[in-house]
């Protein structure tokens, strides 16, 4: 009948919904499926068997039914936390109205087996880029918060919460109890994780487990687990504390340490140390200081003692004495060179004096000028042709000159 058929007025009876579920379950036929075993409710007396199978990443769990005597059949005891994969077919019983998978065969999945899935997850990572050094997150040196995910009362949680302590004893912490191991260790560490790094005041983020079994630590190396860790905002730190086979988270995290203990001395620095590195730094500074300052007051005193510091008019007196002989040398350059021309003005003087007119009428001599007539000046007679009879004459002598009148004239001949 189709679901178009069922109305108000003409609802399907529960009988008839179970009996088209059962139809459409019994469909899927046979699968192979894998889980990890959270419950086993078998008694000796009981025909038949229940399990509880659950997803080891996500909350997600399916109900089983089997013989008691194929769980009996198996070589070794089924326990809380075992990997399998069965074998079964999807049932749906109609009376009751609940879904189980009727498992007809178990095998145990081996720590061989288990350890090669994790190797190929771990090389499907690697090759995504998941584990890239490039995209870890730094550390707080010195955080405000630190979220720490561990097993409830776990030595882990004591042993980094008191190592931390004792570092810094400021230090704080939010803490999230979740299961460690089993089918739900993924799912509640992903909560937690999720929960603390969606926490403004939560600077980084420990993931802590002290050790374990290969089977105890496979959540650690979960698929779900492992991008959770890579999509935080949070620096988170791996503190599985298991040498041998080191799980995924081991590489996906930020930061590794080999122990919780570790994780502590590797998140929280060390109060007793960074003050001692505070106080030598304070000391370096100081002498550096120190020493800086005596070798400037050295070169400071080097430079007082130079001459020019020590004296600042020194050199201006030097200059001045030095315009003072220039002056003087100049001056005497200068006296010398009219000394010189002044014996040489007196010299020509005396020459000139000593062949000059004045000079010769001294000696008796005489200058005969004949004074024209017509008012022209007087000429100096050098031919007796200048002074015909009867001329003007002006005869000067050393101290005086004469007016004269040519008598005649005659000729040297």
């Amino acid at each position: 009948m189709a679901a178009t058929a069922s109305t108000p007025d003409n609802a399907w009876p529960v009988r008839e919904v179970n009996a088209k579920v059962k139809a459409w379950i019994e469909r899927l036929g046979h699968v192979w499926v894998e889980g990890q075993i959270t419950q086993v409710n078998m008694k000796p007396s009981w025909k038949l068997s229940y399990i509880t199978l659950r997803d080891p990443e996500v909350e997600a769990s399916v109900s089983v039914t089997c013989d008691t005597s194929l769980i009996r059949s198996l070589p070794t005891p089924l326990a809380d936390g075992d990997r399998v994969v069965v074998y079964g077919k999807p049932a749906f019983y109609a009376g009751r109205g609940s879904f189980s998978l009727w498992v007809t065969e178990i095998r145990s999945v081996g720590v061989g087996e288990l350890l090669a899935r994790i190797e190929r997850l771990r090389k499907q990572l690697a090759a995504e880029g998941l584990f890239d050094p490039a995209r870890k997150k730094k550390l707080p040196f010195l955080p405000n918060n630190i979220g720490l995910i561990t097993g409830r009362g776990s030595a882990a949680e004591r042993d980094v919460l008191s190592v931390a302590a004792a570092r810094w004893p400021e230090v704080r912490f939010t803490v999230r109890n979740t299961a460690v191991q089993g089918a739900r260790a993924v799912p509640e560490i992903i909560a937690a994780l999720e929960e603390l790094d969606a926490n403004p005041e939560v600077d980084v983020i420990i993931i802590a487990r002290g050790g374990g079994s290969v089977e105890d630590l496979l959540p650690f190396s979960e698929e779900a687990l492992q991008r959770a860790v890579a999509a935080a905002r949070t620096p988170v730190v791996s503190a599985i504390g298991h040498e041998p086979d080191t799980p995924i988270l081991d590489n996906t995290a930020d930061l590794r340490a080999a122990t919780p203990t570790d994780a502590a001395k590797k998140v929280v620095p060390d109060v007793a140390a960074e003050r001692a590195l505070v106080q030598e730094l304070r000391m370096r500074s100081a002498a550096a200081l120190r020493g800086w300052l005596a070798r400037e007051l050295q070169g400071l005193a080097t430079m007082r003692s130079r001459p020019v510091l020590a004296d600042p008019f020194a050199t201006i007196e030097n200059k001045a004495q030095e315009i003072e002989r220039g002056v003087k040398l100049m001056r005497r350059e200068i006296t010398y060179l009219l000394d010189t021309e002044s014996n040489a003005i007196a010299a020509l003087r005396n020459q000139v004096s000593t062949l000059g007119p004045s000079a010769t009428l001294a000696r008796g001599y005489a200058v005969v000028q004949v004074v024209p007539r017509d008012g022209t000046p007087p000429q100096v007679v050098m031919d007796i042709e200048q002074s015909p009879p009867g001329s003007q004459l002006r005869i000067r002598v050393a101290n005086g000159s004469i007016v004269a009148a040519a008598m005649q004239t005659k000729s040297a001949d």
